[in-house]
Order: structure tokens, then sequence, then C-alpha cells
């Protein structure tokens, strides 16, 4: 679809092919720019924006898709109340800026903080205050390559295991705690912590 044709269905409120569209994360976005702000109180058309911004951004390459209008539409969707849902998917953007995660680790809401907590780009002094804060949010902080290493050693004995799977699988685990962790009692926290081992020599 040309760019022209996105902006005559904007002009026409034609929300099925807006939703459609945003539906791929090879839109440009300036499009979905374009698409978005016309329609910040659509729940539909605010959540699948975020959504959008989720699938094109990556983890494991922090660069990737990063720009200003990125930077820009999240900071628009952090405080954006017509989809409770668009603030999961800022939490744990890696472009999301350093103020707004400061502001969404106060969120009332549990799963936020807790998406804030598994964000690498979440300063250390609020995964440090994340360690007292419920169980959904602490968990959180055992694959977060970002969390301090005092946290880390505590979380290794942690008596969930998922805890000790996702902190054997994190990248900046300290080799000390990994070493811990192959003498789990759960076999696949074992491997996951020989396989991190591994895959740093």
């Amino acid at each position: 679809m040309s760019e022209a044709d996105i902006l005559k269905a904007i002009e026409l409120k034609d929300e099925d092919t807006l939703l459609e569209l945003l539906d791929d994360r090879t839109l440009d976005i300036e499009l979905v720019k374009k698409i978005y702000y016309p329609f910040r109180d659509h729940k539909e058309i605010v959540g699948q924006a975020a959504m959008n911004l989720s699938l094109r951004t990556s983890v494991y390459d922090r660069d990737k898709e990063y720009s200003e209008t990125m930077v820009e539409l999240l900071r628009d969707l952090a405080v954006n109340e017509a989809d409770m849902g668009a603030r999961w998917a800022v939490a744990k953007n890696p472009h999301t800026p350093q103020d707004v995660l400061v502001d969404l680790a106060s969120d009332e809401v549990n799963l936020v903080r807790a998406l804030v907590a598994t964000n690498p780009a979440t300063p250390a002094n609020i995964l440090e205050k994340f360690f007292s804060d419920e169980k959904i949010v602490r968990d959180g902080l055992s694959g977060n390559p970002a969390t301090p290493v005092k946290i880390l050693k505590i979380l290794a004995n942690d008596a969930d295991k998922m805890v000790r799977m996702r902190l054997a699988e994190n990248k900046n685990a300290p080799k000390e705690i990994l070493n811990e962790l192959t003498k789990d009692s759960d076999e696949n926290v074992v491997k996951a912590a020989q396989a991190n081992m591994e895959s740093r020599t």
C-alpha cells in the first residue's frame, strides 16, 4: 500500500486497514507515527502501535531500529491511558529512555514493574529497589544483564527454578554464579549454566 493510500485510510478513519498496517513491523516508523497520533484515544490502535514498536526492536540488538521517532512514540505511549498494554510494551522496550523507565518503576500494575525489571536500560538503583518488590517483579531481575551482581548472587539460591533458569541463561552472570548453578538440583538449570559458560570460551 502506498503512503498516499495510508494517508487516505487515516483520513477516512478506516480502522480495520490501519490495524492491519500496524501489524506489519516493517512499516516505516514515520507512518506508524502518522497513524498513531490521530487515534491516541483508540484502544485497539494504541495497543497495536505499541505492539508494532515491540516487534521491530530486539533485546539482543539494542541499536536496531533506534530512532528519535521511536523514542518520541515510546514517551507518548508511556502516559497513554487508552490501553494499559501499551505501558507493558514501553516497559520492556530497550529504547525506552531511562527517565520513562524510572517513572514506570512506580507503576501501580505489577506486570509493568516486572517488565521494567527485565529491561537492560533500567538504572541499577531501580533494579536494586525491585528486589524488595512482589515476587513477579523480583523474578524479572534474574535474566536482566544489568542487574547488580550482589542481587544475582542471592537469586542463585532462589526457591523458584525458573528464576535460577533465567539466571543461568543471563549473559552477564559472573562465572562464579554459573559454577554454582552447574551443581543445581534441576538438570535444566545445570544445562543452561553449562551452555552459558561454554559460550564464553
